[in-house]
């Protein structure tokens, strides 16, 4: 029975303490679009998200004026484009076609970032595959709401460091695509390593072939109201100071699951899954960083950040899953340096390094996010860092992501503006030295021995 402290208790998370759901993401199988004739094909996508995505952002709103909790993004999710399109599809100007017209379904549905622009390329490419990833720079140039991924390797079956390199040349590719706009394109871009099928956040979401024909997925955030419950148990000692971010999280986890039930029935859609990531936007006490200075580190990526961060990410978890038997999704801490001041604050101060951040990927929710690096650097370095994450997801079967924006004519310090929820960041000095031979040798870095289950 909810009693009235309880009520009154969300109503000061959402108020004060920045509460909200990030996103109620409708995923859309594809599948059944498929067609010999790109015109065709182009059709049947329209028509199927159109016809199941027209009552969103309507129902969206509806939850949001009757239970007073704010629902911050409407947003779709599709197949993977590239396991779809290859009878269609003949060249990378094809697949274009179909990221506009994804776009166009997306700005007609009012919903702000379509995901799907997708391929799974973890042991080998297919033809197709490689023409949708060659495509990729064209594409973010010529949408808007688009989103992008790759998922290069996995604990099952290594890392095609082929795909890792050519990745590495794309992210260049896409940088110089929207140079214009500070290299936007790459923030919808992002590589990833064990990639989950049920993911509701951008840029990396996709309906998995595993999914139902559609379903709904709700993102849930409250990094403000986690820092405000720790205020209270300053000098404590780590034990309580784990309960009460776990409780933390079973009470935002509790919001994310009404708003998930409410809308699956409302839309007929079966209900997926609440993520429950802690998912930092530019608003001052909306941070990540902020959670774990106030545990006692003088800024982020001070000694004990990796350990701070590692229990944050357990007891969030641990909190959601007793809240909802269907987490999913990523459901930890992100750590996207442009979308959380206090990050932005560390790398100016000097405190948080990309290296440092590599680090605490080993224990957060997905990898190196929204990070701006000089235009200057090789795709070979961007690849090298990519199998850098990509390893410590493969090793750890955990997912890891990444999301680099190398800014053409930006150089280390100067300041990037990506606006709304992307932020705002300084560009990260890289490490120089040459990593090209070992990203040029091609082939596959095998499964680790661990993952041989069966």
């Amino acid at each position: 029975m909810i009693n009235i402290l309880e009520v009154n208790e969300t109503n000061n998370m959402i108020e004060q303490e920045k509460l909200d759901v990030r996103t109620i993401t409708l995923g859309i199988s594809l599948l059944d679009c498929c067609d010999a004739s790109l015109d065709a094909l182009n059709q049947k996508i329209y028509a199927k998200i159109t016809r199941l995505a027209r009552n969103l952002v309507s129902t969206g709103r509806e939850i949001e004026l009757e239970y007073g909790i704010p629902i911050v993004n409407k947003r779709i999710s599709v197949t993977p484009i590239a396991l779809i399109a290859g009878s269609a599809c003949q060249s990378p100007e094809d697949f274009v076609s179909i990221a506009q017209t994804l776009d166009k379904a997306a700005a007609d549905m009012g919903v702000n970032f379509i995901g799907g622009y997708s391929a799974i390329v973890s042991k080998g490419m297919t033809w197709t595959d490689e023409l949708l990833i060659r495509s990729i720079p064209h594409a973010l140039s010529a949408t808007e709401r688009v989103c992008s991924s790759v998922n290069i390797g996995s604990t099952k079956t290594g890392i095609n460091m082929d795909a890792v390199r050519l990745m590495g040349q794309i992210i260049k590719e896409t940088a110089e695509a929207t140079q214009e706009q500070n290299s936007l394109g790459c923030a919808k871009l992002v590589v990833f390593c064990n990639a989950p099928d049920d993911n509701p956040f951008m840029a990396g979401a996709f309906h998995g072939i595993s999914e139902a024909d559609a379903v709904i997925h709700v993102g849930v955030s409250g990094p403000g109201v986690v820092k405000h419950a720790l205020e209270s148990v300053r000098g404590k000692d780590f034990e309580v100071l784990c309960e009460t971010v776990k409780k933390t999280a079973f009470k935002v986890t509790r919001v994310g699951q009404l708003v998930a039930q409410v809308a699956s029935e409302r839309l007929g859609v079966p209900f997926g899954i609440v993520d429950l990531s802690l998912a930092p936007t530019p608003s001052v006490g909306d941070s990540v960083a902020e959670i774990l200075e106030e545990m006692g580190l003088e800024s982020v990526g001070a000694p004990g950040t990796t350990a701070a961060l590692a229990l944050l990410n357990d007891q969030v978890k641990k909190g959601g899953v007793m809240a909802s038997s269907f987490v999913g999704g990523l459901s930890g801490a992100f750590i996207p340096v442009s979308e959380d001041q206090g990050m932005i604050d560390a790398v100016i101060r000097g405190s948080l390094t990309i290296e440092k951040l590599e680090a605490m990927t080993c224990v957060c929710s997905v990898g190196l996010d929204m990070i701006a690096i000089p235009g200057s650097t090789p795709a070979s370095t961007i690849s090298g860092i990519i199998a850098d994450e990509a390893a410590i997801g493969m090793i750890n079967q955990k997912t890891t992501a990444v999301r680099l924006i190398p800014v053409i004519g930006k150089d280390v310090g100067d300041m990037v503006e990506f606006g709304g929820l992307l932020g705002h960041a300084p560009v990260q000095q890289v490490n120089t030295f040459d990593c090209s031979k070992f990203i040029n040798r091609g082939g596959r870095i095998p499964a680790p021995i661990h993952s041989f289950r069966n």
